[in-house]
């Protein structure tokens, strides 16, 4: 394996190298970001077929067949060769599926190379963020692990729609770094170093946009969806704080915004999830209807169990779990949320 020299001032002139794994939707969405920065990437694709569309006609044949990619945007389908001499280690994969891929991936990762967590979900089991299996697994410091989360549907960013995201990181220069390297005058990131709350607030929002369409699904309206939002936000607030997170990021782009995003667009994977089990699909249904991997029924347990261990009230998740795990009918969900006591808003 090569290893490629820590930057200097002389070597930072050359364009950043950034490897992509997977080649997904919001892989290839950032992928196209960070190359139209100027940064040289190399997409990470399970399927030589998706790597061969990328490399002979700049398309992603399996989720973007109709947008072109840049020149500086390839693919390959082996880990070590994508990750050579890579500045930034980017990961989009199932939450639940990255501590066996990273465990395969991580003697190919260079030392000085910068590693940057686009997941949203909690382990299985374990009850860890994205950030703390990847410390886990390679032993790479905290100042070396970063995450972005934001308001950021795939489609819309690769068709260069304006987009915010906030990339949490405790080194704040490797933060910086990369904010530089994926900034484009349609893709705009801040920085902070809350990786909890970043993480925390990408990881709750899914779930809660399960609930937001389920009660689309079920032809509630409006007002419906405002309260779960809103109430949904509350709650994963009082579990990110309790975690030690910053009230202030989850009324950010990573919190709020995440959220807003996530609840409000049918290009949510969670949300349409949840339309379909709000229309009556088991979960088997819903889940082969939607084909794609959908991180809040990956991760609502998981959450509800970190939730109880902190000894933090989180309704609204603790009744999508219950009808994921179809102990409950959609009926009775809306019949236990309404039934709680009242107590003050705050």
């Amino acid at each position: 394996m090569r290893h490629s020299p820590v930057l200097t001032t002389t070597s930072r002139q050359r364009p950043a190298r950034a490897a992509v794994f997977s080649a997904g939707s919001w892989g290839t969405a950032l992928g196209k970001v960070l190359a139209d920065t100027g940064s040289d990437v190399v997409l990470h694709a399970r399927r030589g077929k998706i790597a061969d569309g990328i490399n002979t006609r700049r398309r992603n044949p399996r989720y973007f067949p109709d947008i072109e990619l840049p020149p500086t945007l390839t693919a390959t389908t082996d880990p070590a060769a994508a990750l050579d001499g890579a500045d930034y280690l980017v990961l989009s994969i199932p939450a639940q599926s990255l501590r066996n891929n990273l465990a395969a991936w991580a003697p190919h990762i260079d030392p000085h190379t910068v590693v940057v967590s686009l997941m949203k979900g909690i382990e299985q089991g374990t009850g860890k963020r994205a950030s703390e299996v990847i410390s886990e697994v390679t032993g790479i410091p905290a100042g070396r692990i970063a995450v972005l989360s934001g308001p950021n549907l795939a489609r819309e960013v690769i068709t260069g729609q304006p987009a915010a995201a906030t990339i949490a990181c405790p080194d704040e220069e490797a933060a910086r770094r990369f904010q530089a390297a994926c900034r484009t005058p349609y893709f705009r990131p801040y920085t902070t170093a809350d990786v909890i709350g970043c993480e925390l607030g990408g990881a709750v929002k899914n779930v809660i946009a399960l609930a937001v369409g389920i009660a689309t699904g079920m032809g509630l309206g409006h007002n419906t969806t405002a309260t779960i939002i809103t109430r949904g936000l509350a709650e994963t607030t009082r579990l990110a704080t309790a975690l030690a997170a910053h009230p202030a990021t989850l009324a950010g782009l990573a919190g709020l915004g995440d959220l807003v995003a996530t609840c409000s667009s049918p290009l949510s994977r969670n949300r349409t999830f949840g339309t379909h089990l709000g229309r009556g699909l088991t979960v088997a249904q819903a889940t082969a209807t939607t084909r794609q991997t959908t991180e809040g029924v990956k991760s609502a347990q998981a959450i509800l169990d970190l939730a109880h261990t902190h000894d933090i009230d989180m309704p609204i998740t603790s009744v999508v779990t219950a009808l994921l795990h179809e102990k409950i009918t959609l009926d009775e969900a809306a019949t236990v949320l309404l039934q709680r006591p009242p107590k003050p808003e705050h």
